[in-house]
């Protein structure tokens, strides 16, 4: 089988958050797969107008447009700010819309209390069945993020992680797959 590209979306922009060693181990771990592809984005890295959003300034971030059009799942990494997600994340999503529709998205919460972005991911999950995403039921959350990074950001409970880790993206590539098979060979109903 064709290998299943997934890119990577840190939905944060905060300097020096947690949730960027999230995102490069997301990253790492993904990319020893060899059933799948992957790329990280990253919320830096998208400058929006002061005076428009949504999918009228797509053409501004053709990179993000061609990968997600191509892609057969997403991951989103995302923060927990005041029990929701950060702005910016919903801005990223809004700039497609119909380039969603029939993919899997797998969901990262991350969190400096103990429960580990779980309110972030429930507030997502209306989001992105919005945009026509299929989320899975395997989640990864990081609580206390301070504390499981070193200094030099690497994973300090690496095998911990690593069993959470694999169980999410076999989820999210079984997902992946399947949507993929009916997007190519089912007429989509009017």
């Amino acid at each position: 089988m064709e290998k299943l590209r997934i890119p990577i979306l840190l939905g944060t922009n905060r300097k020096g958050c947690q949730s960027q060693h999230v995102a490069k181990w997301m990253l790492q771990t993904m990319q020893k797969r060899d059933d799948l592809e992957t790329v990280l984005f990253d919320a830096h890295d998208f400058h929006f107008p002061s005076d428009d959003y949504g999918s009228e300034i797509k053409h501004l971030f053709p990179s993000w447009v061609d990968a997600v059009k191509n892609a057969d799942g997403l991951v989103i990494i995302a923060p927990e700010y005041n029990h929701g997600y950060p702005g910016i994340l919903k801005s990223i999503l809004d700039v497609l819309l119909k380039e969603y529709i029939h993919k899997a998205v797998g969901l990262v919460g991350v969190s400096a209390g103990p429960w580990g972005g779980t309110r972030v991911i429930e507030a997502m999950v209306p989001m992105v069945r919005e945009l026509g995403l299929a989320v899975t039921f395997s989640d990864v959350n990081f609580a206390s993020v301070q504390n499981q990074f070193d200094e030099q950001g690497f994973i300090k409970d690496a095998i911990g992680y690593a069993k959470r880790a694999k169980l999410f993206i076999d989820e999210l590539v079984w997902m992946s797959a399947a949507l993929r098979w009916g997007r190519t060979n089912l007429k989509a109903l009017s």
